[in-house]
């Protein structure tokens, strides 16, 4: 019973009031005149049913109980004052296919590794706006700006190629991004967004774009993920390939810088790990947090025993 209080505990002092009037009243009553004949019509000498004193005792307290206000608190609910808007741009492109990021001793793919890291780079961003937009031949916002952290979470594990076409839109990937920004107050907004290769679609260009995020506040951190040089096996021999040749990491370079973030390279997912970690320290959760918890008024059932009580002792009395 600790989540139940009384928030008006001090109406509690009422419950005397009825002995102390009783009291008050037998003092000042005036002395009754005895008629020697009509000793039997004296009323005190009535039978009295020991129930109703009961009953209105119980009345008047449960009366009080329900002046006092009880009021069930429910479990302490958390949320941050101020928030960050954190949009994540990822790059949906065909390339992203590529086994080359290598995990736990072997090879998989760039999108199966994003998935991997960035959901629960996700997780760890409580309290935060977290959004999702994803581009290839164009950008598609897959989840708006949002506290629901599972939901962004697992929109971005659906995510399968070719969903919205095979090449890469940075430039449209950013002004979305930019675009969910603007209706938004939080105080500080960030990108983070990943690439493995150049901007070949979209009609608007990363730098321009960049320029258009800087003069909304934007901080933009890019990540270019790719192995680059590799051996791989040739028929009888082995030879070595780029698999990073597309990767165009002078604009990615130059996007972070025109808003004051950072370029990072992941060749692997364990360092596309430690730069997900990276950018949680540059941008640290906030720890100034509010609680607050439901109310459910519960006064209404005493309220509507006793009235039932009172009109039980009135009917009996009549």
């Amino acid at each position: 019973m600790s989540n139940l209080t009384l928030e008006w505990w001090w109406m509690c002092l009422l419950l005397p009031l009825p002995l102390i009037f009783r009291h008050y009243r037998r003092a000042h009553a005036q002395a009754a005149i005895m008629l020697p004949h009509a000793s039997g019509l004296n009323k005190d000498n009535a039978p009295q049913s020991a129930i109703t004193p009961i009953v209105l005792a119980f009345a008047w307290s449960l009366l009080v109980v329900a002046a006092c206000r009880p009021v069930w608190l429910g479990e302490a609910v958390e949320f941050h004052p101020k928030h960050r808007d954190m949009m994540l741009v990822v790059d949906l492109s065909y390339s992203m296919s590529k086994k080359d990021m290598r995990h736990e001793g072997e090879y998989i793919d760039r999108l199966s590794a994003v998935k991997n890291v960035v959901s629960d780079f996700i997780d760890k961003r409580k309290g935060d706006r977290v959004g999702l937009v994803l581009f290839a031949d164009h950008a598609y916002l897959q989840t708006p700006l949002t506290l629901d952290r599972d939901t962004v979470r697992e929109q971005l594990n659906q995510t399968i190629l070719k969903l919205i076409g095979t090449q890469t839109a940075i430039g449209d990937g950013i002004g979305l991004a930019t675009k969910t920004f603007i209706d938004g107050d939080a105080p500080q907004r960030v990108m983070i967004l990943l690439s493995d290769g150049g901007n070949t679609a979209g009609v608007i260009d990363p730098l321009e774009a960049a320029n258009i995020a800087k003069k909304y506040n934007t901080t933009i951190y890019t990540i270019g993920v790719g192995a680059g040089e590799m051996q791989v096996n040739d028929f009888f021999m082995t030879r070595t390939v780029n698999t990073a040749d597309d990767l165009d990491e002078d604009t990615l370079t130059r996007v972070a810088e025109i808003t004051g973030g950072r370029y990072f390279r992941a060749k692997d997912a364990k360092q596309l790990h430690s730069i997900y970690e990276t950018i949680n320290q540059l941008q640290p959760i906030s720890t100034a947090t509010q609680s607050w918890r439901p109310q459910t008024e519960w006064f209404g059932l005493p309220l509507a025993v006793s009235m039932i009580l009172f009109v039980f002792v009135i009917v009996r009395r009549r």
